[in-house]
């Protein structure tokens, strides 16, 4: 009862906070110069042609009667029409937010894989070269650009050794893809027994998951190693070791009390991916809603930036609701 009255008291506020989101989205987008018409048109249409556009668009109304009707039609779930593509945006979106998500989760499970271990290895050198290793690592990871790093790999594993797919996509144009089901290469091929489509889909994982997993692994083992250090250093660690208790019953307790932080960083390391991994989706011609936002934002397409934006907003509040709960599991005194 305690749960369902906490997300009921969540539920109430995510209205607010999604009109809120997409009121200053669409304020900040209308601030930056480009006419939608003049873009759609091209730069030789008629001053009668331009001003019949902007009519039609809604362009001529004042802003806050503009973001009262795209309101008013998100509310009945019509996020409009992308110019560029002659799509609905839910469309679009529905054929790319699972590639990105897809990227995303798997780059975040690698990221956690790696940090995690190395920060509580690192917590527990104290002093050691494997500490210096550990935070040389953590270092190096957090001040590389992704989209460099995304490049060199590229350059060692696919041109030089050549063990990789060429990096144009989710899948070879010459594979036929598995019935869309979830948007999810992988997936959807388990579903459909696809098994060569699942092999290539991997294939073309392997380089985007590498370079988001290794870099963001940096600040999941930087608090990782920070909080362990903390909770060993805390009087139940102390308490414990001099009741004779093995320093991995130690670590092991420091740990727990040190996974909220983790959670923390991880929801929201997530929530800055959906939108951070532009670059590498370019890199690599992803394809993802990222890449489509951008391209909506260099377009003066305001439709699928808010879409975009809607979504992101959506998911995040969404993982936000199930951290929380983690919480309730993982810490007695929230509950």
């Amino acid at each position: 009862m305690q749960i369902l009255s906490y997300i009921g008291r969540r539920l109430i506020f995510v209205a607010p906070q999604l009109v809120g989101i997409l009121l200053v989205t669409f304020l900040l987008l209308k601030l930056i110069p480009g006419d939608p018409a003049v873009m759609m048109l091209g730069p030789f249409a008629t001053d009668e042609g331009l001003a019949r556009l902007r009519t039609e668009l809604g362009l001529d109304h004042s802003i806050i009667k503009q973001f009262g009707i795209y309101l008013w039609r998100v509310i009945h779930w019509d996020l409009g029409t992308s110019w560029q593509t002659t799509m609905p945006v839910t469309s679009d979106l529905a054929q790319r937010f699972p590639a990105t998500l897809e990227l995303v989760t798997l780059s975040l499970l690698l990221a956690l894989s790696i940090g995690m271990p190395l920060g509580v290895i690192g917590a527990r050198s104290k002093n050691g070269i494997i500490r210096k290793l550990v935070e040389y690592y953590g270092l190096a990871a957090g001040s590389l650009p992704d989209f460099w790093f995304g490049l060199v790999l590229i350059f060692i594993f696919y041109t030089i050794l050549g063990v990789v797919p060429a990096p144009l996509g989710r899948i070879d144009f010459t594979i036929i893809p598995p019935p869309e089901v979830t948007g999810s290469l992988l997936i959807d091929s388990v579903i459909s027994g696809n098994w060569l489509a699942l092999r290539n889909a991997l294939g073309h994982l392997i380089l985007p998951v590498l370079t988001l997993g290794l870099i963001n692994a940096a600040p999941i083992l930087k608090m990782t190693m920070s909080t362990m250090d903390r909770m060993l250093e805390a009087d139940f660690s102390r308490y414990a070791e001099m009741c004779g208790l093995p320093d991995r019953v130690v670590a092991r307790k420091a740990l727990r009390n040190s996974l909220p932080s983790v959670i923390t960083i991880v929801s929201v390391l997530y929530g800055f991916l959906i939108g951070g991994a532009v670059l590498v989706e370019i890199v690599f011609s992803w394809g993802g809603a990222g890449q489509y936002a951008v391209q909506g934002v260099l377009n003066a397409d305001l439709n699928p930036v808010l879409g975009f934006v809607l979504y992101s907003a959506i998911l995040s509040l969404v993982i936000y609701l199930i951290v929380d709960l983690i919480y309730f599991a993982i810490d007695p005194r929230t509950r």
